[in-house]
């Protein structure tokens, strides 16, 4: 009876982690449940946070690793004259805090978007138990060079000078993560606000509202206050790789 009510909790766990990195990093094809207690004293999650709070702040010891299982964030920095500059946005299924791998404490603040819930993976503990579970550590590695990867995206989106270009590569990038995790690709819900975008895309508010509009006339989006529909993701995708000389 033991090991069926282990086989039932550990299909349940699997499946409530459908839209969840853990659903890869910490449950491995392989895992039985004397693994499985070893990833549960490691793998906290945290009540749930409301927009406006604070994941964790720029500089804060004690690193750890999140993940988000619900909701979204957004990971910012201070620069010296007082201004902000937004880093990133985080889904559900995404990671946050790989910044705190490398050094002492976190270089960048994680703020919450809307009602979010979070899993907490201490460095110190996910390395020790990773070394002891068969396939995690290499599953971590490939969910940690994806996250690299789409990190990457910001600095080449800002070399991009059509701002057409840079918001095209933007939702094109959220509709192939929602697409990731089993959403519809087609319609985005923006967690984030217009201002917040243009802080990220290197823009004005206006620019951003005056692109979304023009963007509804070619017939590529709908767009409803927060909800995007992209109605032609092949002429998203020309605008994502519109080269700087072409024009629209």
């Amino acid at each position: 009876m033991a090991n069926v009510t282990s086989i039932i909790n550990l299909r349940a766990l699997r499946q409530s982690c459908g839209d969840c990195g853990l659903n890869q990093l910490c449950l491995p094809a392989s895992i039985g449940g004397h693994d499985l207690d070893r990833l549960d004293h490691v793998v906290r999650q945290r009540p749930a946070l409301e927009r406006g709070d604070i994941l964790f702040h720029e500089g804060a010891g004690q690193p750890a690793l999140f993940i988000v299982r619900a909701g979204s964030l957004k990971t910012y920095t201070t620069l010296a004259e007082g201004d902000v500059q937004i880093l990133g946005f985080h889904l559900p299924g995404e990671l946050v805090g790989l910044d705190g791998l490398s050094a002492a404490g976190h270089r960048c603040t994680a703020e919450v978007l809307e009602r979010t819930i979070v899993c907490e993976v201490p460095f110190d503990s996910l390395a020790e138990v990773a070394a002891r579970i068969p396939g995690l550590q290499q599953q971590l590695f490939r969910i940690m060079s994806r996250e690299f990867s789409r990190e990457l995206e910001h600095p080449v989106m800002m070399g991009r000078k059509q701002a057409i270009s840079r918001l095209a590569i933007f939702l094109r990038s959220l509709s192939e993560r929602l697409e990731g995790i089993g959403h519809d690709p087609h319609e985005i819900t923006l967690s984030m606000s217009r201002q917040e975008l243009a802080n990220y895309l290197g823009l004005v508010i206006e620019t951003i509202s005056r692109l979304f509009s023009r963007m509804q006339t070619l017939g590529v989006l709908k767009v409803d206050r927060r909800t995007v529909r992209i109605l032609d993701p092949a002429a998203l995708a020309m605008l994502a790789e519109m080269a700087d000389d072409e024009s629209f």
